[in-house]
């Protein structure tokens, strides 16, 4: 951690704008900070509020871009210019949405329909928009390649991750995180956009090949990774047998995913390798201090602390924030090894207190 400030009060959301100055902040908790229907642009450097926004209703979420503020409320979507004071752009009605799902990228904008399961793609500098029928139950999570061009998305079923060409909103794959029923914690893809990190309550990070979205039959391959995954004599993770390998996750069944009329599961793509995480069962337990809290956290998305967080450092290392009393961090690397590629965990630390 390079740094951290202390408000001395509850913040339900937060997003970065980059390594720039400027975090945008929502109120939560039981002793929010700022009020939980205001949107707060806070300018680290000057240690003021640069921006104010102020809703209907509860911020769930936003994203910013050097450009643009993208707003979340339980059943719209807003798009603001960034400018002082930040002028709307459009505004869009969804189906209901309390986990503030949004994606907003360089040239388009991604958010749930108007119906559970799908998904709205808006082209920023023309509005034109595009539905996705993503999935049918409503959506979990999702996200947006770095470069903008795919788009993967998982329902509360949480067995399956599709992804999409932001380019003509085509199905460009589907892949399976498992055959349970799981709610599906966080989606992020690398840097340069040729994996696809999933975590769920299954306590298990997954980590995946993405296809090129011109070809999907020829996923991409993070050269860069590998070489420095492999140059890691004195990773304490340099044994692939700590981890889960699936050397050729196209062929996790073998022979099986050949014979026909055979269930689809397996012939499906599944992960090339995971590795088990730390999840807190009771998220709820700093604010309530019971074992069985009846209670959802105020100001929250969802009324529930988000755990399994995922962040890439870079190619080939992964970071996964947990929850809940014992919240931690934990630090995962990606590897080549004799018997394929795989994943382990190289370090943890708690974030909460000592």
């Amino acid at each position: 951690m390079k740094v951290s400030r202390d408000f001395n009060a509850g913040i339900g959301a937060t997003e970065m704008l980059g390594k720039a100055n400027y975090i945008a902040l929502v109120g939560g908790g039981r002793n929010p900070k700022f009020p939980t229907n205001k949107l707060i642009i806070w300018d680290d450097a000057k240690q003021v509020a640069a921006v104010t926004l102020e809703f209907h209703s509860q911020v769930l979420q936003t994203r910013l871009s050097r450009s643009q503020i993208l707003v979340a409320l339980l059943n719209s979507i807003s798009l603001y210019a960034f400018s002082s004071p930040p002028k709307q752009v459009s505004s869009f009605e969804t189906a209901d949405n309390p986990s503030g799902l949004c994606c907003l990228g360089s040239k388009i904008i991604a958010f749930p329909g108007r119906t559970p399961g799908q998904v709205q793609v808006v082209e920023i500098g023309t509005g034109n928009v595009s539905i996705i029928p993503a999935h049918g139950s409503p959506l979990k999570a999702m996200v947006l390649s770095p470069n903008g061009e795919i788009l993967a998305t998982a329902s509360e079923t949480g067995t399956l991750i599709r992804l999409f060409s932001t380019a003509n909103c085509a199905r460009i794959s589907e892949l399976r995180r498992g055959v349970d029923l799981a709610h599906v914690f966080s989606l992020a893809i690398s840097p340069s956009n040729t994996l696809l990190a999933v975590t769920s309550d299954k306590a298990t990070l997954h980590i995946f090949d993405l296809p090129h979205p011109s070809n999907p039959n020829v996923p991409h391959r993070p050269n860069s990774a590998v070489a420095i995954a492999n140059s890691r004599s004195s990773s304490p993770y340099s044994d692939p047998a700590s981890s889960s390998i699936d050397s050729t996750n196209k062929q996790k069944w073998g022979i099986l995913g050949k014979i026909p009329l055979m269930p689809r599961l397996f012939s499906d793509t599944y992960s090339f390798a995971s590795a088990p995480i730390a999840i807190d069962d009771d998220p709820y337990s700093a604010l309530s201090g019971t074992a069985k809290p009846s209670v959802p956290i105020p100001g929250v998305p969802g009324g529930k602390a988000r755990k399994g967080v995922i962040g890439w450092l870079d190619d080939w290392t992964v970071v996964v924030v947990g929850a809940g009393r014992d919240g931690r961090w934990e630090k995962f690397v990606i590897g080549q090894g004799e018997q394929g590629r795989w994943v382990g965990r190289q370090g943890w630390k708690r974030y909460l207190g000592s």
